[in-house]
């Protein structure tokens, strides 16, 4: 996902590869980069008929706006956790992992009847899912991918009971309420070290934030260049994560965002920088910036503070200040990323710093993007800031 902007239609031309297959299964990493897709290579075309465009503002509802809308096109749930394990020795630092879990579904027929359909295994919509753990102690950045039609039971979402799952990737909720907390959120895969797994119980207390205009999300110019948004950016994340054949006992903190759409992005956009941080005190960030072709910012960013105090301050490009103070090389693909930023928003008097966990956090899956975990430092008013946070960098190197 953001302003929300997670368009994440980067996962299309993974997903209709998946239509030619009887059934679609994992993803395993390790895909070469060569073949992997660029995502606004994906974005470029029109949003195909009659799927509705997102056009204004209308009312987000509970538990409705939980499970899928499968009159707009693209839809994702995504969730980023900054956690802690116990520390392993006595007096000896705690480890740090970063971990980022998405569902996505794709819809292939806006006029499909579910209940007239002739095989069981015709599907309506598409689902990907990507998880990835980033581990600064180990110095590894592991990404896996799932794919599944949303037919017997593979994968699919639902309001109420909340659950989302993509076979058995989920994130399951106890009921259908505006705080359907406790979340569990759950992954798994293998890589040549063993296992790579999440167990997570997610709660929180405080309503969600809609994103933009009561919800509305515009993202460019053009009608429909916009979508539904909302997020829970103050959640507590408990459970377990195992690597390596280590099972850790972790905790820290998460967020959570939800949003859905059609349009695809604007001909003259060449991308998006995203960013959501959390903070010691309890305040929260989230900016995006959506750039042109010729490399300058639009005026379609935005983003919005949510002070200690919990109160909500939306941002004007006008007022956010992005500052790229160093750049990253891939060493797999050759693609140049920004690698440390100084953010400023100019009416709060906040400037702070991000600095990734590890300089390599780029997916190299059906696509590819940059997306990771990031320290924060930063002062508001005089007043010393830590904290973590993730950023979202596409359309680097088309």
């Amino acid at each position: 996902m953001d302003g929300g902007l997670h368009w994440r239609r980067l996962v299309v031309l993974s997903l209709l590869v998946c239509t030619s297959l009887s059934a679609c299964g994992d993803r395993k990493p390790g895909v070469d980069p060569e073949v992997t897709t660029g995502v606004i290579s994906i974005l470029g075309g029109k949003a195909p008929e009659g799927f509705e465009p997102v056009l204004a503002p209308r009312p987000i509802e509970f538990p409705p706006d939980h499970g899928a809308h499968f009159a707009q096109q693209i839809e994702w749930w995504y969730t980023t956790i900054h956690l802690e394990s116990d520390a392993e020795t006595p007096g000896a630092p705690k480890r740090r992992f970063g971990v980022e879990v998405t569902f996505f579904r794709f819809g292939l027929d806006p006029n499909a009847d579910p209940a007239a359909r002739q095989s069981e295994w015709a599907a309506r919509d598409l689902y990907m899912a990507h998880f990835a753990v980033t581990d600064p102690s180990g110095r590894r950045f592991r990404a896996f991918e799932r794919f599944s039609r949303g037919a017997v039971g593979l994968a699919g979402a639902s309001a109420d009971p909340w659950r989302v799952w993509n076979e058995t990737w989920s994130l399951t909720g106890v009921d259908g309420s505006a705080i359907p907390f406790p979340i569990t959120l759950r992954a798994s895969d293998r890589d040549e070290t063993g296992a790579v797994s999440i167990d997570l119980t997610l709660t929180g207390t405080s309503p969600p934030l809609l994103q933009g205009d009561a919800g509305f999300s515009r993202k460019g110019p053009e009608p429909g260049s916009a979508s539904h948004y909302y997020s829970y950016p103050s959640l507590t994340a408990r459970g377990t994560l195992t690597l390596e054949g280590a099972v850790h006992s972790v905790a820290g903190s998460a967020w959570f965002d939800h949003e859905w759409s059609t349009s695809v992005l604007g001909a003259s956009l060449e991308g998006w920088d995203w960013f959501a941080l959390q903070f010691d005190d309890g305040s929260r960030l989230m900016l995006y910036e959506l750039r042109r072709r010729d490399g300058t910012d639009s005026e379609y960013g935005a983003g919005v503070w949510i002070g200690a105090d919990g109160s909500v301050r939306p941002l004007k490009p006008e007022e956010i200040s992005v500052t790229v103070l160093d750049r990253w090389r891939s060493p797999a693909t050759q693609i140049e990323y920004p690698g440390l930023w100084k953010i400023e928003i100019l009416p709060i008097s906040f400037s702070g710093v991000l600095k990734p966990l590890l300089e390599d956090q780029e997916l190299r899956l059906s696509t590819r993007y940059w997306e990771g975990a990031v320290e924060a430092t930063g002062t508001i008013d005089g007043k010393h800031l830590a904290g973590w946070g993730y950023v979202e960098l596409v359309g680097y190197g088309e």
